[in-house]
């Protein structure tokens, strides 16, 4: 596992404070090196946090530093969803087995 594969994309599921804000927490994950895009989802608010489906696309994205930024800001990653890999974007494909869930 020596050849270097580049992270393009990263769906996380986050449980975050109130404060930072969704803003101010998207803007700091914007800011790191290789980010080109955050989408931040809210799904849940409770009293004190939120929980956030947080989408990341980059040329090269680094997961241990999204993750170091996340925790900074006192969230917690509680699961990874998606991971894109390689030199392209490949988007998931829907299969009939895949509807009949619905």
């Amino acid at each position: 596992m020596g050849k270097h594969v580049r992270i393009k994309r990263l769906v996380l599921d986050v449980l975050k404070p109130l404060e930072p804000s969704v803003i101010e927490f998207a803007k700091e994950l914007a800011s790191l090196k290789g980010v080109d895009g955050v989408n931040f989802v809210v799904y849940e608010v409770d009293r004190n946090t939120e929980t956030v489906k947080v989408t990341i696309e980059g040329n090269d994205l680094n997961f241990e530093k999204i993750k170091e930024t996340i925790e900074k800001l006192n969230g917690a990653v509680h699961s990874i969803d998606e991971v894109v890999a390689g030199r392209r974007i490949v988007e998931e494909e829907e299969l009939p087995s895949d509807r009949v869930r619905e």
